[in-house]
């Protein structure tokens, strides 16, 4: 009997580790699941009193700031793991974080593999990132098939197991949505997602708002729905009580592919999320902001990547809009949605250029879930 030990720090590492642990019971009933997570993870029986709040930072700065509370917590971690000595650990996403974790984990000499689970993005910035990763962990789950050659020259073993966003989400139902919230079957729906993190919500949230304010007043038959990410709850609902029009807050994870599914635009905090979005259909556009130092870096030393979304990089073009850093405003962002809420052709040609960037992503058309914990299984 295999022992695996899932550690998530954030919200979308939290739903995906809830994804494997589902998939590694299916392939293998006997399997042992131990692990740190959120949520998700916690109800399929992997926690511990390990404390994971604080770490989802964003930018140099907050990264800078959270540091104690970082090596603190890889130290805890660490400890969680050992006590547990499981086969095999899967880090998932997370990169600053997680690689600490391997690190730790092998200096204490731990026996079990160390898997990381989603790569961070070398192929658009800091490349340097695979020879660190090669050092550390065991094996590599990466998404796509371009990352590999990243980790060839440092011998590092991978798997492509394919985009998570794509097979998370079952096809969601747009009518038994609008009927169970009282919005009228012909009436658009402008869907924001304002982010996960505590960062997010001061720095990104408020603009996206800001842009739905705007498009729902051009509009008042336009009905908005906001998903909301357990780790901002009150924040989100906060922000959305101070507003003058009536908004849907979606708490329930068994609502979000229908809520997505009802959506004819989302205006999207950039992430993971674009990509669920769109594989429900709706258009998406999206925006984020960084610490200006950060931003500088990034801009101009780190990213090498023309795109944020993963929809446009697959693409190799920008089918959904990005307004970035100088470009994130609520006026540029609600001007995007607008022509697409106006235009039925507009909408169209992004709604096919999503499904096209879609099948690109698909590979091999299985469940990302189901080849990781195929994959770990072998590995313990």
């Amino acid at each position: 009997m295999s022992h695996v030990f899932l550690v998530a720090a954030e919200d979308s590492g939290d739903a995906f580790g809830a994804d494997v642990i589902d998939a590694l019971r299916a392939a293998d009933p006997s399997v042992r699941i131990s692990g740190i997570g959120g949520a998700r993870m916690r109800d399929r029986g992997a926690h511990t009193d390990v404390d994971m709040s604080g770490l989802a930072v964003l930018g140099l700065v907050e990264g800078l700031k959270a540091y104690g509370r970082v090596k603190q917590a890889v130290e805890d971690t660490a400890d969680a793991i050992i006590k547990a000595d499981p086969d095999s650990v899967v880090l998932i996403d997370s990169w600053g974080f997680m690689w600490r974790v391997a690190r730790a984990l092998k200096l204490r000499g731990v026996r079990a593999k160390r898997i990381k689970l989603i790569g961070p993005q070398v192929w658009a910035t800091r490349p340097g990132r695979a020879r660190v990763l090669a050092q550390w962990v065991d094996h590599l789950l990466c998404i796509h098939p371009f990352e590999q050659p990243f980790y060839v020259k440092w011998n590092l073993p991978t798997t492509v197991i394919g985009n998570p966003a794509l097979h998370r989400l079952p096809k969601g139902d747009s009518a038994a949505f609008r009927i169970r919230h009282g919005i009228p079957l012909d009436a658009p729906v402008v869907g924001l997602l304002p982010g996960s993190r505590k960062a997010e919500m001061r720095r990104v949230a408020p603009t996206l708002m800001e842009a739905t304010r705007i498009v729902r007043e051009r509009d008042p038959r336009r009905h908005v729905v906001c998903m909301v990410a357990p780790s901002v709850i009150h924040e989100v609902e906060a922000l959305a009580g101070s507003q003058n029009f009536p908004i849907v807050l979606v708490k329930e994870e068994a609502e979000k592919a229908d809520a997505y599914a009802a959506m004819t635009v989302a205006i999207a905090c950039s992430g993971t999320v674009t990509t669920e979005l769109a594989a429900q259909g709706a258009a998406v556009v999206t925006g984020y902001k960084l610490g200006w130092i950060t931003w500088v870096l990034l801009r101009f030393f780190l990213f090498k990547s023309r795109f944020s979304a993963l929809v446009n990089v697959a693409a190799n073009r920008e089918v959904i809009p990005e307004f970035l850093q100088t470009s994130f405003n609520a006026r540029n962002i609600e001007q995007a949605v607008e022509d697409r809420l106006t235009n039925p052709r507009v909408l169209k040609s992004q709604q096919d250029g999503q499904r096209e960037a879609l099948r690109i992503m698909a590979g091999t058309g299985r469940p990302a879930a189901e080849i990781a914990a195929e994959t770990i299984l072998k590995l313990s």
